[in-house]
């Protein structure tokens, strides 16, 4: 978004305090390769953002890029 010559950036909702069981859950859920992508997000209210938010503060770096790679050839 540009205002008065400044770009701003538009910021993610924060990811809703979810319980450590409710990650485990999101995150088998989006390992898993059967559900479609948007059928995670909405299966635990989350947006895209907040999903990745989410998967990029819970798995190591090697184990989210993995992640990464298999959810952009869905």
């Amino acid at each position: 978004i540009a205002q008065h010559g400044v770009t701003m950036r538009r910021m993610a909702k924060p990811v809703p305090r979810l319980t450590p069981a409710e990650i485990q859950r999101v995150i088998a859920t989006a390992w898993d390769d059967h559900p479609p992508f948007n059928a995670v997000l909405m299966a635990h209210g989350l947006n895209e953002g907040q999903l990745v938010a989410l998967l990029r503060r819970a798995l190591t770096p090697n184990a989210f890029r993995t992640w990464s790679v298999r959810a952009r050839g869905r």
